[in-house]
């Protein structure tokens, strides 16, 4: 079957089993068994593929499981990064957070920056990349989402991973810059997400009662471990701009920020004297 073949096939299977962007994942799919870019599908179209290895995948996104899991692979800021069961699937609101970051970190020179809740190490990694003068501390305690993280940052020479509860700061240097794009969804409100949500690590998305535990562990914890006018930047849920700011009693110039859909995504602070 040439990738042309499977493609209109994908589309097919996945729209008759009402899976939504069938044209995307099918897409994704052939490309990803093909080896190419999604930008490059015009160019093979004639190319063979292995039908078998293609229906298993067309099967596993029909049973729900997040394409990004299929591929076993992610783009992320420029960059690729493999994901799998056991750790939170990178999104581009998070694009936004680690872009704003970035700007701000290469302005510092050498400086020591946080990743908290890493999982990926999607945002770590990717300021480590582009800001060569950092160091930066990937913090992560899952066993299950360990595994990506360490292969993502192998060969990156000042990125450190570290496996531990974000609670415990004790010998770590201070920061200059923390980030973080923790668990933010309340409890109660896991059971109601999408499906192919669901499949992610519920460790990375469950914030407690309110969604707001991990904010109170980094005020609490992470305000006495940064340097003064050290500079906050966290990813929230798009309700939670107004409780988020009223938490970081150890910060000031608190601000809010909408994400490219409109909805509060970012909230940055700077660490008071």
């Amino acid at each position: 079957m040439t990738v042309k073949e499977a493609y209109n096939y994908g589309v097919y299977f996945l729209s008759c089993n009402g899976v939504d962007e069938a044209e995307f994942k099918s897409l994704c799919l052939v490309c990803h068994l093909a080896g190419i870019k999604n930008s490059d599908y015009p160019l093979h179209l004639q190319d063979d593929i292995i039908m078998k290895r293609f229906a298993d995948l067309l099967w596993r996104v029909k049973s729900g499981e997040p394409l990004q899991y299929v591929i076993g692979k992610w783009d992320f800021y420029e960059s690729e990064f493999y994901v799998g069961k056991g750790v939170l699937i990178p999104r581009p609101e998070t694009e936004e957070l680690c872009d704003l970051a970035i700007k701000h970190i290469k302005g510092l020179g050498e400086c020591v920056v946080y990743d908290l809740c890493a999982g990926s190490g999607c945002i770590g990694i990717s300021v480590a990349r582009a800001c060569p003068n950092a160091t930066v501390y990937m913090i992560e305690k899952s066993s299950d989402a360990m595994p990506y993280l360490l292969k993502n940052a192998q060969g990156i020479e000042n990125a450190r991973v570290i496996c531990g509860d974000i609670k415990n700061t004790n010998d770590l240097k201070k920061a200059d810059v923390v980030i973080s794009n923790p668990p933010y969804i309340k409890s109660d409100d896991i059971a109601n997400l999408q499906s192919e949500v669901l499949f992610e690590p519920q460790m990375a998305l469950d914030g407690g009662k309110d969604g707001l535990d991990f904010y109170r562990i980094i005020n609490d914890n992470w305000s006495g471990m940064m340097y003064e006018n050290g500079h906050l930047f966290l990813e929230i849920g798009e309700t939670q701009g107004k409780e988020v700011s009223e938490l970081l009693t150890g910060f000031k110039d608190i601000t809010v920020i909408k994400d490219l859909y409109g909805n509060d995504r970012i909230v940055t602070a700077v660490k008071k004297g």
